[in-house]
């Protein structure tokens, strides 16, 4: 009997949910696609199960013997040519993962959503769990994307299938192999790319907490329910003070008026268009930035246990990984 399925395994939330269950010593098997980047769980002992969240088969063989399903996958981009490929998988690819598991009577279903995906309030106070928030509040396809998939999830607990929804906010740490929007700030910075900031901000919280959160979630999570992962609501100019100690590097101190960083993200969506290169900063991540991304993770904390390590332990694990695994280059 296999203890969990992982989707997205390879990826860097879920490379670390797969080192948490071995590390519980849980049987797992991870869903891959043939070919796919596997360097996140090199030498784990898990077993590959090969397959695609659009390949319904697959699905089925993957969650076949499987006694909990942590849907962590995910195509996550802020920018991409075909935005009707993010909806075909986030959305298509959920349903279809969660059909599989309702078929093969999973004890147990998290589906990892995003921050993202929830309201923001206008008074400026964090957003929860319960902010009022719809459709029309999401900025870009991946949002919009990830806001759909988790109403299907919600869906199908409703129904009777045992979902628990979470929502992780900005995770910082070891394993991040592409490397996320967030390790790529942290990696400017220690390269000294990282020259100005937007007034902006966002919830950081260290990968391991937010994969210790997935298995408290499937052990104590209330089925139908959402509970974000975070922890430290925190500026940009902050990030990059907390970053300058733990480097040694001179924090940035240009501030870019948004318009400016507008401009610039148009200029390099149109090259992009062109090209089929990803901008460099999509136009998505600056409106985005536009409105500070502040959440609670009260509930969690309270009610699944959720672990709140240090954002600053959480940035230099991450510098240290990056520079370990020679993403910075020697300056």
């Amino acid at each position: 009997m296999i203890d969990a399925l992982v989707t997205g395994g390879t990826g860097f939330v879920g490379a670390n949910v797969v080192r948490e269950l071995l590390t519980q010593g849980r049987a797992v098997r991870v869903l891959a696609r043939p070919g796919s980047d596997r360097r996140a769980i090199a030498g784990l002992d898990v077993e590959i199960g090969e397959g695609d969240l659009l390949d319904p088969a697959s699905l089925r063989r993957a969650v076949k013997g499987v006694n909990s399903v942590f849907h962590v996958a995910a195509d996550y981009r802020l920018w991409a040519r075909h935005p009707e490929e993010l909806h075909r998988v986030n959305v298509g690819g959920t349903r279809a993962v969660l059909e599989a598991a309702g078929e093969a009577g999973v004890s147990r279903v998290v589906y990892t959503s995003t921050v993202g995906a929830l309201g923001i309030p206008g008074d400026g106070t964090p957003g929860t769990e319960a902010t009022p928030v719809s459709l029309r509040d999401m900025v870009g396809p991946y949002k919009a994307s990830k806001f759909l998939a988790e109403q299907v999830a919600l869906g199908f607990a409703h129904q009777g299938l045992p979902v628990v929804v979470v929502n992780p906010s900005a995770p910082v740490g070891p394993w991040d192999v592409k490397p996320t929007p967030t390790g790529r700030m942290v990696v400017d910075f220690l390269e000294g790319k990282m020259v100005a900031t937007l007034d902006t901000g966002l919830n950081l919280v260290h990968v391991r907490d937010v994969a210790r959160g997935h298995l408290l979630a499937a052990e104590r999570g209330k089925i139908g329910e959402k509970y974000i992962l975070g922890n430290r609501n925190i500026s940009l100019a902050e990030i990059g003070a907390l970053l300058s100690e733990i480097a040694g590097i001179r924090p940035p101190r240009v501030r870019i008026p948004y318009w400016v960083a507008w401009s610039a993200a148009l200029s390099m969506e149109a090259v992009a268009r062109v090209t089929g290169a990803p901008p460099r900063v999509p136009l998505t991540a600056v409106r985005m930035a536009k409105k500070r991304m502040y959440f609670s993770p009260a509930r969690a904390v309270r009610e699944l246990g959720l672990p709140q390590t240090d954002v600053r332990d959480a940035l230099r694990d991450a510098a240290e990984w990056f520079r370990a695994h020679g993403y910075v280059k020697a300056r």
